[in-house]
């Protein structure tokens, strides 16, 4: 199944510039340019390469308030046919005429259909340029991208941007071939802990050897269930030891294979023996899933043998609060492997874990609940002058991933940071799985 190209759509009031900064993204001259407004007239698309990766990337006409009825009307609605499509957005003005009433009215209504954007600050040219590019930041779409289209200027750093904003390649995949593409799920987990024993129970055979002794497991081994909502593909994984007690050459190639597979993993199961608690291992372990960005289901297996089971539940909880704090709220289900008592909650949890992971929030929305975070609770102050956040987007989600736009941004203190995360996390439902959150703030166009 073809997965289609990611659509970047150029918009903004006629005689911007968009067909010239079309040309040029395409390489070649494409779209009619002269320098009277309303030449283009459809939308025009074209198949191109930024820095390897293909996209389709199209040219609208001019934005404008017009009767639907009339030439100009109609222009809109292709242009809106077009931005439907989007899934990045170049909103291109003129720093020359600089910001008009039709740019502010277009800004409001772009963040309102939720699309991500990029600013795009055209005839730049020239060391004026970037100066009178900052005007744009009043229009409230972030950091504005100086660029010259006619002459060529800044169109490597606004590639660069466009790739930073576009869904990753894997992202769209997924999103068009979750049907056709397995789920991957790792079984990882210190040795003997029931990983293999619960591989066998969700296949209903004796898949993999099992015993009391530990360390049976030695290559990770893949094997392909269909669970009733889609294919899983299973790799159960060599046991971790703490890396000062590997001293075996081939337990070492074991330890590489399993956390090769973790890497490669979209969730990560981390069983952990009941009896034992969860112990520092065990949070080591989980310390790496979430450094690799991948989502985690918390595994009690050996269920059966515990008699006070609030009080281990309660005990476990609240040590994975405190000791994994980039993964509060991380999803918990206790079974016993050998029994099959309880299994069949494992993989409904997996699929909600995933679901979360591709979690992807509108802009719209994101920025609403941004405004209502910074008027609970400011910004610090840095030497003496307080941080301006102006903007938040999703950047990808798998992990869920997010970029804060502001004055001197980049100054932000992780209290701050984790207060944001925390935020992002309780108010869209994101329990468990790792938030990356970046910041990026304005250059000074007068530093030098």
């Amino acid at each position: 199944m073809a997965v289609p190209l990611p659509v970047v759509v150029i918009a903004g009031r006629p005689n911007v510039g968009k067909s010239t900064l079309f040309n040029r993204l395409a390489g070649r001259r494409y779209a009619l340019v002269a320098d009277v407004a309303g030449v283009t007239r459809d939308h025009k698309e074209k198949e191109i390469e930024i820095f390897g990766r293909p996209v389709r990337l199209m040219d609208t006409a001019g934005l404008e308030e017009s009767a639907p009825e009339t030439l100009y009307g109609r222009m809109r609605s292709s242009s809106e046919s077009a931005l439907s499509k989007a899934d990045l957005v170049l909103f291109c003005v003129d720093v020359k005429a600089g910001i008009t009433p039709v740019d502010r009215h277009f800004a409001i209504w772009l963040r309102k259909m939720g699309k991500p954007v990029l600013l795009v600050a055209n005839k730049a040219e020239g060391r004026s340029g970037a100066a009178e590019a900052m005007e744009s930041f009043s229009l409230g779409l972030g950091e504005p991208v100086a660029v010259s289209a006619e002459h060529g200027e800044g169109i490597t750093d606004l590639m660069q941007e466009i790739l930073a904003h576009l869904p990753p390649e894997a992202d769209m995949a997924a999103e068009e071939e979750d049907q056709d593409k397995p789920l991957k799920l790792a079984i990882v987990g210190r040795p003997n802990a029931g990983k293999s024993t619960l591989l066998n129970q969700l296949l209903g055979q004796e898949r993999m050897l099992t015993g009391p002794e530990p360390g049976l497991t030695r290559d990770s081994v893949a094997v392909f269930l269909y669970d009733g909502t889609g294919l899983v593909e299973l790799v159960d994984t060599a046991g971790l030891r703490k890396k000062a007690r590997i001293e075996d050459a081939l337990e070492k190639m074991s330890t590489s294979a399993t956390i090769e597979s973790l890497k490669m993993a979209e969730v990560v199961a981390l069983v952990i023996d009941a009896t034992l608690g969860l112990e520092e291992q065990d949070l080591q372990i989980a310390r790496l899933i979430e450094r690799e960005g991948r989502c985690c289901v918390l595994v009690l297996n050996k269920w059966d043998a515990i008699e006070d089971r609030e009080g281990v539940r309660k005990k476990i909880l609240n040590r994975a609060e405190i000791s994994l704090t980039q993964m509060r709220g991380l999803p918990m289900i206790a079974f016993s492997a050998l029994t099959g008592a309880g299994v069949k909650k494992f993989l409904p949890a997996v699929r909600k874990a995933y679901e979360i992971w591709n979690k992807r929030i509108p802009t719209g929305e994101l920025n609403r609940w941004f405004d209502e975070m910074l008027a609970q609770h400011t910004p610090p102050l840095i030497e003496g002058k307080r941080l301006k956040l102006r903007y938040i987007t999703q950047v990808k989600a798998r992990p869920p991933t997010f970029v804060v736009f502001g004055t001197r941004a980049e100054q932000l203190p992780e209290d701050y940071k984790r207060y944001l995360v925390n935020g992002l996390r309780h108010s869209f439902h994101m329990p468990g799985t790792p938030i990356r959150l970046q910041v990026r703030g304005t250059k000074n166009p007068y530093v030098n």
